[in-house]
Formats: structure tokens, C-alpha cells, sequence
């Protein structure tokens, strides 16, 4: 194989930390879905070791992006090109495989969002962090209480006949109703598929609400490997609802595909290499007393030396200590 610039998108989540390998065509060579643990950095290390194994012979790192939650804990470990929050990195990996989509449902393990895309360009969004009832999480919660596999849950929602309702606004007495329902002899599969259409309920009424969701409609996040949810929104929405070929990935791919805009600007990158994840990352946090704001800092170091800080409004403890040694000699 011909010796080919390939990117890095990083997506570091509270539930998942996700990795893209792309080349400059946009066509994924590796992707890697890893559960967080509580343990981001050790996780995304591990991560980063087993997307190295995937490079192949005489390529090199061109770029490197890093959205989600963790991002700057990212960003700061592999010297990212190009950090941006989750709604940007969504929208940029829709609109580069399904230019026409004017609708994205994302729901993760831990949040949920909509976002709105018209004439190419994000237009409005909304995010759910607050509710787990319009989140994976709860969708898990209620298997575990089942005892089925969360994989088998949308094959069996797609055989009820006859759904019950299931109270979706409040994650407790959705599990309270849901009991209720086990009590008076209602059908698993009925049960499953009046989960999928409460959580679908919840999403609508309060990520959705007041927004014109208009086709083509984009379902991604884990949940849309959920056939039974993706089904309860079409028919909620009355409209066909597709799910993206790396629909668990779309973060990680949308940072990748802006690190390779950025870079295309003629920028040397900023990656560390892959070898920098073998030292010894500590993060702490502390609150700075500086103002009424009480900002909560959190700091990165490796080998005794800090290499960022982030967390503060004002600008007071933030650093842009990044490496700026080429890929090539590091992988």
C-alpha cells in the first residue's frame, strides 16, 4: 500500500470513548468503540495502542480531533489539531455521507440531542444531560431488570402485537410502571416495545419540543443499533428514519474529518505520536478562588510536568502546552 496521510478522530464520552482511523478520502479504516470505566485516561491509551496496531506499513498521522465531553483531556494527551464540541463533529460527519439530511437524533448512554441542519450548516440544537429516561442508559437499566441482553432488545420489541404504555417522562416511574405491568401479565415484548416508545415519547417532548423535524431524518448514537427505537420514531414522526453506516462513531468521525479540513490549510500537526501514550498521564482537579466564579480547573500532567489546564473562565490557568513533534517520527 502506498504510503497515504490518515487521521485520528477521538470522541471521549462519560459512558464510551470512541476512535476513527480515516484516510483523506473519508473512508473509515478503524473504528473502535471502548466503555469509558471511569478510567478515561487508561482507556484512551489503550485505545490509541490498538488503533496504532491498525496503521498500515508507511503511513502516517496527518491530523488529529477530538470532541465529546472529554475532550480537552483528549486533546491534551494526543496534541490535537482540532477540538470542537459533539454538536459540530455530529453535524460535519451527516452532512459529509448523507448531505441532504435536515434532521439528526442522537441519543448516547449518558445524553441526548437533536440537532437541525439547513442548507448545510447546523442551525439550531438542543441537548437532554439533565432526564436518564430519554437516554441509553435507561434502555439498560430496564434490560438488566429484565435479564435480557441489551443487543436482543429491538428483536424483541419487533414482535409485540400489542405495546402497553409505559409512563416515559420520569426514569423512576417509568421502572415503576414498568413493574406494574410485569404484575398484571403483560407480554415481555409488549413491555420492551412500550419502553422503546416511551423513551421515544420523552425525547420528543423535550429535546424535540418546538422543533420542526423535517427529512431526511438521521438517527445515530448507540441507541440506533435499537431497532425497536428507531422503529417507534418512524412511527412517531411518520416519516422514514435512516441509521448511518457508523452511526455508534459519528463524533470521532466528524473530528477526524474537520482535523483533515484544518490541516489542509497547510498547518504541521500537532499529534504527539503514539508513543507519547506510553507515559504516565495523571489529571487532578482544584477550584480557583480568584473570583466569585469558583471555577473547577482540572489538570493534566506527565512526568511531573503540567502539560494543560482547562476549566476556567477567565483564562487564568488555561496553557496550550502541546508537543509539536511530526507524526512520522513517533508512531
Amino acid at each position: 500500500m502506498s504510503k497515504l496521510d490518515l487521521y485520528i478522530g477521538l470522541d471521549v464520552g462519560s459512558v464510551s470513548i470512541n476512535l476513527i482511523l480515516l484516510d483523506e478520502k473519508y473512508h473509515v479504516l478503524e473504528k473502535i468503540y471502548l466503555r469509558t470505566q471511569g478510567k478515561p485516561v487508561a482507556i484512551l491509551s489503550q485505545g490509541l495502542e490498538m488503533l496504532r496496531n491498525s496503521i498500515p506499513a508507511g503511513c502516517s498521522i496527518a491530523g488529529a480531533g477530538a470532541t465529546g465531553s472529554g475532550r480537552e483531556l483528549a486533546a491534551a494527551m494526543v496534541g490535537a489539531d482540532v477540538v470542537k464540541n459533539e454538536i459540530t463533529a455530529h453535524g460535519m460527519a451527516v452532512l459529509q455521507y448523507i448531505p441532504d439530511a435536515q434532521t439528526i437524533l442522537e441519543i448516547g448512554g449518558q445524553d441526548s440531542k437533536i440537532i437541525l441542519l439547513r442548507n448545510g450548516v447546523v442551525s439550531d440544537f438542543a441537548m437532554n444531560t439533565v432526564c436518564a429516561a430519554g437516554t441509553g442508559s435507561f434502555l439498560d437499566r430496564q434490560a438488566a431488570r429484565l435479564g435480557i441482553p441489551i443487543q436482543e432488545f429491538g428483536a424483541i420489541a419487533l414482535k409485540s402485537c400489542s405495546p402497553v404504555r409505559i409512563a416515559g417522562r420520569c426514569a423512576v416511574f417509568a421502572e415503576s410502571d414498568m413493574i406494574h405491568k410485569q404484575q398484571m401479565g403483560c407480554s415481555t415484548e409488549d413491555i420492551i416495545k412500550g419502553l422503546c416508545q416511551a423513551l421515544v415519547r420523552n425525547y420528543l417532548s423535550n429535546v424535540g419540543k418546538g422543533k420542526e423535524i423535517l427529512p431526511k431524518i438521521v438517527f445515530q448514537g448507540g441507541v440506533a443499533a435499537n431497532e425497536g427505537i428507531r422503529r417507534s420514531f418512524e412511527d412517531a414522526l411518520k416519516q422514514p428514519v435512516v441509521v448511518p453506516e457508523h452511526y455508534d462513531v459519528m463524533g470521532a468521525l466528524g473530528a477526524a474529518i474537520l482535523a483533515h479540513k484544518e490541516m489542509k490549510k497547510g498547518r504541521t500537526t500537532r499529534f504527539r505520536g503514539f508513543l507519547s501514550m506510553q507515559e504516565d498521564f495523571t489529571a487532578r482537579s482544584f477550584s480557583c478562588n480568584g473570583c466569585a466564579n469558583l471555577c473547577e480547573i482540572v489538570e493534566l500532567s506527565s512526568c511531573g510536568n503540567i502539560q494543560a489546564r482547562w476549566g476556567d473562565r477567565c483564562g487564568k490557568w488555561s496553557t496550550a502546552a502541546r508537543a509539536a513533534q511530526p507524526a512520522e517520527t513517533l508512531i
